[in-house]
């Protein structure tokens, strides 16, 4: 189970498996759309830059998660996500262009890591003892094609112990809110038939229900690393969390991204 706690208006999930790490200089959150400056279909801590809403409003919804993380705003790296398995690791403060990727790692004191989600797959990592985390934003593809296996390599390349990881999958839309078609299915299937297992038949001729949050546990449990889960649907709780998908089936032009970090504090 995880903790919902707020600090400074702000809301967000903490898990209990990183949670016990802050006394050790790790910080971390899954930050809910709660307790931000932004308004209408942003409201209120939408902290996605790619989004169409005031500039102003979603830097300022980010400086208060940093300052919450306990770092500099300045030193919470990100990356423009791409939906890829492309890993960066981040040495320091980085520019407003922000690289190409889906997974961050550092370990340097004093920087955070930040994904963006709207109904993927936030992960973040650490390595209490050796002062090494990661991030990565695990969406069906970057899932497929290994971003999760990526991040953890690159976090052992700088001194980690990949059994001594510890991988938590904060929210994102559930098995029962993510139906698609035949071909999303067999596109698993080409890959592993055994990945069948994730997917249930849908009311829908020829549609299935994914479950992507088994998915990516499976692929951080094949990795080796210590694997848990929050939970939470972002599609079904609208209080809480944006989502790309109810979003669409509502036709509404645009959508906030809610954050996930974890910084060496």
């Amino acid at each position: 189970m995880m903790n919902q706690t707020s600090t400074q208006n702000l809301s967000s999930i903490s898990a209990p498996a990183l949670s016990a790490m802050r006394p050790d200089g790790i910080a971390h959150g899954f930050y809910t759309r709660q307790g931000g400056v932004s308004t209408g279909l942003y409201g209120t801590l939408n902290a996605g830059l790619g989004s169409k809403d005031d500039r102003a409003l979603v830097l300022e919804n980010r400086r208060r998660i940093a300052l919450d993380l306990g770092v500099e705003p300045a030193n919470v790296a990100g990356c423009y996500q791409i939906h890829s398995a492309k890993v960066i690791k981040v040495t320091g403060p980085m520019e407003e262009n922000r690289p190409e990727a889906d997974g961050l790692v550092t370990d340097r004191p004093g920087m955070g890591l930040a994904i963006l989600t709207a109904d993927c797959g936030p992960i973040l990592f650490a390595d209490k003892g050796r002062k090494i985390i990661g991030a990565c934003h695990a969406g069906w593809q970057g899932a497929l094609t290994g971003i999760v296996e990526n991040t953890v390599d690159a976090m052992v390349d700088l001194g980690a112990q990949r059994s001594e990881i510890i991988a938590v999958l904060g929210p994102c839309i559930s098995q029962k809110n993510y139906e698609i078609g035949a071909e999303f299915k067999e596109r698993f299937r080409s890959h592993d038939d055994a990945y069948k297992r994730f997917f249930v038949k849908a009311l829908k001729p020829a549609h299935y229900r994914f479950d992507l949050q088994g998915f990516i546990l499976g692929r951080l449990e094949s990795a080796g690393v210590q694997a848990h889960k929050s939970g939470e649907c972002t599609y079904a709780d609208e209080n809480n969390f944006f989502s790309y998908r109810r979003t669409t089936h509502r036709n509404e032009p645009d959508y906030g991204r809610q954050m996930s970090a974890i910084a060496l504090a």
